[in-house]
């Protein structure tokens, strides 16, 4: 399992992308949430958007393999069925997740995960990066700021950091650890699940 992770705005989702278009043995984990689509985003795509009941019905019947109340009354989660899916389609599991999320991953499947912190090369460009989106309020934008700076002081929890930088530099070191690790693990493993 590769697991990406860093503060909103250090350039996670653009990475997994370029990486899933390096590597055809690599497909993307489509986590679930609660939260109302943005205007782009596809339901099945980019995430399974599901009611805050169902997601809670899911969370009573364990169908997660972690999940994470990222803002409040918006849960994301990554479900055991779409893990199952991507190894049972012979490919290793990308998963773009919040920093809580990969260290809970990465804390149950060990050696068999690699946890990659995707991060800015300051706080200040990545805050010029929110900014740019345009797609938050002004409190929704301080509490991602907030969550941020925690965030990247966990930094140091995860196997790999790549600062974002230049965009093509760090899909260049991204593929080659990426590379790397699966190469040492010939085959996805299910451990943990």
């Amino acid at each position: 399992m590769i697991i990406l992770s860093g503060p909103s705005g250090a350039g996670k989702t653009t990475l997994i992308k370029l990486l899933l278009k390096e590597c055809p043995y690599i497909e993307f984990s489509v986590s679930a949430c609660n939260r109302v689509p943005r205007a782009y985003e596809v339901h099945g795509k980019d995430y399974y958007f599901i009611s805050k009941d169902k997601f809670k019905e899911l969370l009573d019947n364990n169908e997660f393999l972690e999940y994470e109340e990222v803002y409040e009354g918006n849960y994301y989660g990554t479900l055991h069925s779409e893990i199952k899916r991507i190894w049972e389609n012979g490919k290793a599991a990308a998963l773009d997740i919040d920093v809580a999320g990969g260290t809970r991953v990465k804390r149950k499947l060990g050696k068999d995960a690699l946890a990659i912190f995707i991060s800015p090369p300051s706080f200040e460009i990545l805050k010029e990066r929110l900014i740019k989106r345009s797609t938050e309020t002004e409190e929704s934008f301080k509490k991602r700021m907030s969550k941020a700076e925690a965030e990247m002081k966990s930094r140091n929890f995860f196997d790999v950091i790549i600062i974002n930088d230049k965009l093509e530099d760090a899909k260049k070191k991204l593929v080659e650890v990426v590379e790397g690790f699966l190469s040492e693990n010939r085959q996805p493993l299910n451990k943990g699940m």
